[in-house]
């Protein structure tokens, strides 16, 4: 069709059959042989146009312009092969359109070459959502290996893409249709992670993740991380959920409007059958021969030894209070040494406390750490507990 639209615009669309009846041409139309029926009249009015008297400056002879001469000279014929447009300026128009329809063509039919390439594909299964990441290079360590921000953020993402997925997603951040009419929106209370292995660059990640109800006033989202390849669990993670009010600032209870929306996605399932329900302790306060008591300004949890030669094993946060971009924070963490199934690897156990200048608590933590099996050179790191 586009080739057709690009031909009638260089070729003109024949003139109508006459309608006198008498096999003649009109004065107007053009015979097959090319020749015009008025060219006699053309002819004698254009010589009386331009016979115009001229002074020379030699003779004072008048004369005759140029117009004469050319009215005078036979015009050539007009012929259906002098109206055809230039070919080369047809050739580049069919081959352009050609060129854009080919690349249409392989837009729509692209299909990637290796499996890896499949990334950022969701869908559902049930009540579950689904989506599959690859590990780009810019989201691991020295190690090779992509970084606990890195699966967190995968979390946060599919969460999000969970709710925009269903039709639920308002005008906030998270929040369904019915909750942003009530300046309502989600924030986290508590939440725990267990990592059995960590992914490396070019793996494809695939994560699950499903809501359920938890009490009254409150909802839960769970995750499970696999390997796309080998089917290997990456991670574990359960949160819990309310919903806090723009304005006041204050938690606010579950309506049954919000309720009646995401109740139909609810999937009683966990992804941690043993939660940890110990109390996290407060800080300052433990003490002992193997307790070390580290205090920082910023986001700085642990000492950089730890992050050096140890791997993040699990996580549980405590959410308390929320915090500002204005807001300056002092992380407090308490070092913990222990030897578990009779492996001699020393794992540690931190406990941390985030807390404003002015001393109030942001959240509360409990992370477990392993030793890294190799370092970015792939030789076996030795870990020594007199260090810490």
């Amino acid at each position: 069709m586009a080739a057709s639209v690009a031909s009638s615009a260089f070729f003109p669309a024949p003139a109508p059959a006459p309608k006198n009846g008498t096999g003649g041409s009109s004065k107007d139309s053009l015979d097959m042989r090319g020749v015009a029926g008025n060219a006699g009249v053309v002819r004698s009015s254009a010589r009386l146009r331009a016979t115009v008297p001229k002074v020379s400056g030699g003779g004072g002879k008048a004369a005759v312009t140029d117009g004469e001469d050319e009215a005078a000279r036979p015009s050539a014929p007009r012929t259906f092969y002098n109206q055809l447009p230039d070919w080369s300026v047809l050739l580049a128009a069919i081959t352009t359109i050609f060129l854009a329809a080919e690349r249409q063509w392989t837009l729509v039919d692209w299909k990637p070459k290796r499996p890896d390439m499949l990334i950022d594909t969701f869908g559902f299964s049930g009540q579950v959502f689904r989506q599959d990441f690859s590990i780009r290079s810019y989201e691991i360590g020295a190690d090779r290996t992509a970084s606990i921000e890195t699966l967190m953020n995968h979390l946060q993402e599919t969460a999000l893409n969970h709710v925009k997925s269903a039709g639920l997603l308002g005008d906030g951040f998270g929040s369904t249709p019915e909750m942003s009419k009530r300046n309502l929106f989600w924030v986290v209370s508590q939440m725990q992670v267990l990592v059995e292995q960590y992914p490396c660059w070019g793996d494809t990640v695939g994560i699950d993740t499903w809501v359920s109800g938890h009490g009254k006033n409150g909802m839960r989202r769970d995750w499970h991380l696999h390997d796309c390849n080998t089917g290997q669990t990456i991670l574990r993670a359960t949160s819990k959920w309310v919903m806090m009010h723009k304005h006041t600032r204050k938690l606010a209870r579950f309506p049954d409007e919000v309720r009646t929306e995401i109740a139909p996605y609810f999937f009683e399932r966990t992804a941690i059958a043993d939660e940890d329900r110990r109390k996290l302790p407060k800080l300052p306060g433990n003490g002992g021969a193997m307790a070390s008591k580290y205090v920082r300004t910023g986001l700085t949890s642990a000492p950089i030894s730890i992050f050096e030669n140890h791997e993040l094993a699990s996580i549980v946060l405590d959410y308390k209070r929320e915090c500002g971009r204005d807001s300056v924070l002092q992380s407090h963490t308490t070092v913990f040494t222990a030897c578990i199934d009779g492996s001699g690897e020393t794992t540690l156990q931190c406990e941390h406390l985030l807390c404003l200048e002015s001393g109030h608590t942001i959240v509360k933590a409990r992370t477990m750490w392993r030793p890294k099996k190799t370092n970015a050179m792939g030789t076996l790191t030795p870990v020594s507990a007199s260090k810490f």
